[in-house]
């Protein structure tokens, strides 16, 4: 199979100067987690849930004087996008995948732009059903992070290992998982800006026909526990990669948590599978 076989067409754009509140609402509406951002007729960059999710706790001065969906797309989208051919190999995009931090690959004919390949579009390929090894041969360890822990705090380990973090209860047991979806997505943009507890003063009436007083109160910071997904999809370490693979599909998610008598021994991906392919 080639990219032309498994590409999704059309392909939704924004330019640089748009907001992200529109180029999420864009995602959110067509069920897509990126947009290929265009100016003058050009592919100049690419904007995913990553980029949003990772910026969330940013701490320059331009952050700090508007909420985040008014930052143009130009500002956290990727520019210089790899791209490929119509009739680029799947093992070929598989192993662009693994050997680059990105998500999808434009595919690009005549200078013209006629689909998108992503991570998702990868798994039509029969490469992938004829995977054999169990989880245990590819799976990888996880991070995890109590409940409580802050946005900013889960954002940072996020960032730092490019990956999921899992939710724990203070008896050991999984709370939760969070991914950049959880982020990127997260729907209340008040709490999001809050990041880090701050004191803010408001004014308020003592009573009716009184005069107004300040008094000064603490706005708490958003925790894991208010971002996560909950309940966690888990797989054993004998469960087959094509099994792991078809409930990722059925359930829209692309990791699972690996269990083994009651622990954590790990996480399977989307990104491990595709590793597997390109070898």
């Amino acid at each position: 199979m080639f990219a032309r076989d498994v590409m999704t067409s059309p392909v939704y754009f924004v330019s640089p100067t748009e907001t992200i509140a529109y180029a999420r609402n864009l995602m959110v509406k067509h069920k897509i987690s990126r947009v290929l951002v265009m100016e003058d007729g050009r592919l100049t960059g690419v904007l995913t849930k990553k980029d949003i999710a990772y910026r969330l706790h940013q701490g320059e001065p331009a952050w700090r004087r508007r909420p985040i969906d008014q930052i143009p797309v130009g500002v956290f989208s990727t520019g210089n996008p790899i791209v490929v051919a119509p009739d680029a190999g799947i093992r070929t995009i598989a192993g662009i995948f693994s050997g680059n931090t990105i998500s999808c690959v434009p595919v690009v004919d005549a200078g013209n732009v006629v689909g998108i390949v992503t991570k998702t579009d990868l798994m039509k390929s029969g490469l992938f059903r004829n995977l054999t090894c169990p989880v245990k041969d590819v799976m990888e360890d996880v991070a995890t992070i109590s409940r409580f822990h802050s946005l900013d705090h889960v954002i940072t380990m996020m960032s730092e290992r490019d990956d999921k973090v899992v939710v724990m209860n203070n008896d050991g047991t999984i709370a939760g998982i969070i991914t950049e979806t959880n982020l990127a997505f997260f729907d209340d943009e008040h709490s999001i800006s809050r990041v880090v507890k701050k004191d803010v003063t408001t004014r308020r009436r003592e009573q009716v026909g009184g005069t107004s007083s300040h008094r000064l109160r603490v706005v708490e910071s958003v925790i894991a526990e208010d971002v996560m997904t909950s309940p966690v999809l888990t797989v054993t370490p004998a469960t087959l990669l094509p099994d792991a693979l078809e409930l990722m599909r059925k359930n829209h998610v692309n990791s699972l948590v690996v269990m083994e008598n009651g622990t954590i021994s790990g996480i399977i991906k989307r990104d491990d599978i595709i590793k597997e392919v390109a070898k």
